[in-house]
């Protein structure tokens, strides 16, 4: 009997050791990275790296990673992509990046010429396809929004102004400056007093002689009579 109930007290030891065997090791076993829970971001050169926003109308841009493993080590490739590209999947821009120890990183600023291109972002650990992002490169507009400023109209329209508007009005005053008109019209009406006054003297005076001579007369004659 004592040798049975130590045999069934062995064997319930066995089976509680294989039992807990496996708890124990989870329990023991390293923690491993949170998997492929990352995200990238195209940005704009003076975009922030704390924003988490994605911009896919840029011209100078950097690729921004946020959430991956800590000290993640990434590939990274940038492709032509339709409707723009001449020639479908050609790698225009490559690199390679580690991630900081919060799984965070951003590569240094780019340039790319106009057109629709495509991310294609590769590390350990990811599940199925590469992330990716899909931006457009638009340089052209920026440049040309930003000469379109001309002030050069205005700037000849206002020197004309002053220099027509003095030439114009010293000569009104010379043309009307010579007065001959006051002259003669003084002249005539000169003439035509003194003529006019000269007319009636003359004959007031003949007159008068006239008169005089017959008084004189009539006078001579009473006397002799």
């Amino acid at each position: 009997m004592r040798t049975l109930s130590r045999v069934g007290a062995l064997s319930a030891v066995a089976a509680a050791a294989v039992f807990c065997a496996p708890a124990a090791a989870h329990a023991t076993a390293p923690a491993v990275g949170h998997g492929d829970n990352g995200t990238v971001k195209i940005h704009d050169a003076a975009t922030g790296e704390e924003l988490r926003k994605n911009e896919p109308h840029v011209c100078e841009f950097y690729l921004d990673a946020f959430g991956f493993d800590s000290v993640q080590k990434v590939d990274w490739h940038i492709e032509a992509w339709a409707p723009t590209a001449a020639v479908k999947g050609e790698t225009v821009e490559s690199g390679a990046i580690t991630l900081d120890g919060e799984g965070h990183g951003r590569t240094a600023d780019m340039t790319l010429p106009d057109g629709h291109y495509k991310l294609f972002w590769n590390f350990e650990g990811e599940n199925g396809s590469a992330k990716h992002k899909v931006f457009w490169s638009e340089c052209e507009d920026e440049e040309e929004g930003g000469g379109t400023a001309t002030p050069s109209t205005p700037a000849s329209e206002t020197p004309g102004e002053p220099t027509t508007e003095p030439s114009a009005s010293p000569s009104a005053p010379a043309e009307a400056a010579p007065s001959s008109s006051p002259s003669p019209q003084g002249g005539a009406e000169g003439d035509l007093a003194e003529t006019g006054n000269g007319a009636p003297v003359g004959l007031l005076s003949a007159a008068a002689a006239a008169l005089l001579g017959a008084g004189g007369y009539l006078v001579f004659r009473r006397r002799k009579a």
